[in-house]
């Protein structure tokens, strides 16, 4: 297991130096910065795309006081408590550092509204590899994932390059819900990773039809402020989920188990139709 571990570490890091030399690199678009909504509310400039991150810090200190209040999500692995703690942290920080970026934004102050966000994701990762694969290495993992993330960020800020902080973004965004169907899970309701999943591809999709969204709602509320709730959903899925789970007795796959939701259902319906030929083939007597 230790000799795959390594295998595994080394084709990951020499897949990412092949891509960082075949591909070329990517500036950050200053057109980014150009957001639909730009008016003002009460001497607040972008004023809905600043305020929309509230829910961020409404759900990240809920998420931390239960986290530590009474072990109310009963978070029994010490690297559990570690990286949820990370996550609800990045969550909340996303409220601040969000805002931050949105009253003035550009590349200086984008710094802090994608910080608290990589601290997020890569505190997930570190929390899935704990849950589906391997405690220690999970919890062993929460570290340099977290390191990985911020210099990706520095990298893109100092070198003009947004291919690392692309692997790290996007990388968890493919690997979670792939994760979370393939692998057993610990716990139960793993379908709401999925949920969570789904409500930050839309977030994605809201935030690339900013300006669209902004006119097809006749300039009520545009993609990006959109985003923003959408993308709270995600901790608000997660959250829940950790409320509502038990230890999974019966550990079987998300696609194991739907393989045999499907298989009796294949069943079911193929007795159903041999009862009805059945009974369409006995002889009615004719009435006299």
């Amino acid at each position: 297991m230790r000799k795959r571990t390594v295998w595994a570490w080394v084709v990951a890091i020499f897949c990412f130096i092949v891509l960082m030399i075949v591909t070329p690199a990517i500036p950050q678009s200053q057109e980014y910065h150009n957001f639909a909504d730009q008016r003002q509310f009460l001497g607040i400039p972008n004023a809905l795309n600043v305020v929309s991150n509230f829910p961020f810090l409404v759900i990240g200190l809920i998420g931390l006081v239960l986290c530590h209040h009474g072990n109310y999500f009963k978070l029994s692995l010490q690297g559990e408590l570690w990286g949820w703690t990370c996550f609800y942290i990045g969550v909340a920080a996303v409220a601040f550092g969000s805002s931050y970026y949105h009253l003035n934004p550009n590349d200086a102050t984008l710094v802090w509204d994608r910080l608290p966000m990589t601290v997020a994701f890569t505190s997930i990762v570190a929390i899935f590899i704990i849950e589906r694969i391997d405690e220690r290495k999970g919890t062993l993992s929460l570290i340099p994932l977290l390191l990985a993330g911020v210099i990706s960020i520095m990298y893109w800020r100092f070198f003009e390059d947004l291919r690392p902080y692309a692997v790290v973004q996007f990388v968890p965004c493919l690997a979670i819900p792939v994760m979370a169907i393939l692998l057993p899970p610990m716990y139960t309701h793993s379908t709401y990773w999925l949920w969570a999943a789904g409500f930050y591809l839309l977030a994605k999709i809201e935030e690339a039809a900013d300006k669209p969204i902004y006119n097809w709602t006749h300039h009520i509320v545009s993609g990006h402020t959109l985003k923003h709730l959408c993308a709270a959903m995600v901790p608000v899925f997660l959250t829940l989920m950790l409320a509502k789970r038990d230890t999974e007795t019966n550990r079987i796959s998300l696609y194991q188990s739907w393989r045999i939701s499907w298989s009796k259902a294949k069943e079911s319906g193929a007795e159903v139709e041999s009862y009805t030929c059945t009974y369409s083939s006995v002889p009615v007597e004719e009435s006299r």
